[in-house]
């Protein structure tokens, strides 16, 4: 792909192929919807939530990374189908 790694178009290909579709995410409160939020909302399933410039893992509603990131805002996730 002519990328880095790290690009989201490279991983994002990438989960693709491993099961992965991608959905935005909706527009009813852009600004105040969490990761936490997400995570309740979503108690089962294995998840991969992007913010723009950051990268989180959910799966059966916890979220792991390197930092504490529950405040940050995603505006599109990938699902395993």
């Amino acid at each position: 792909m002519y990328d880095m790694p790290s690009a989201n178009r490279v991983w994002g290909e990438f989960l693709k192929t491993k099961g992965f579709k991608r959905y935005q995410m909706p527009d009813m409160c852009p600004d105040c919807y969490t990761i936490k939020d997400f995570c309740r909302h979503n108690p089962t399933g294995t998840f991969i939530l992007g913010t723009g410039e950051h990268v989180v893992c959910v799966i059966n509603g916890d979220y792991y990374d390197s930092w504490d990131s529950g405040n940050e805002i995603p505006i599109y996730y990938f699902q395993r189908r």
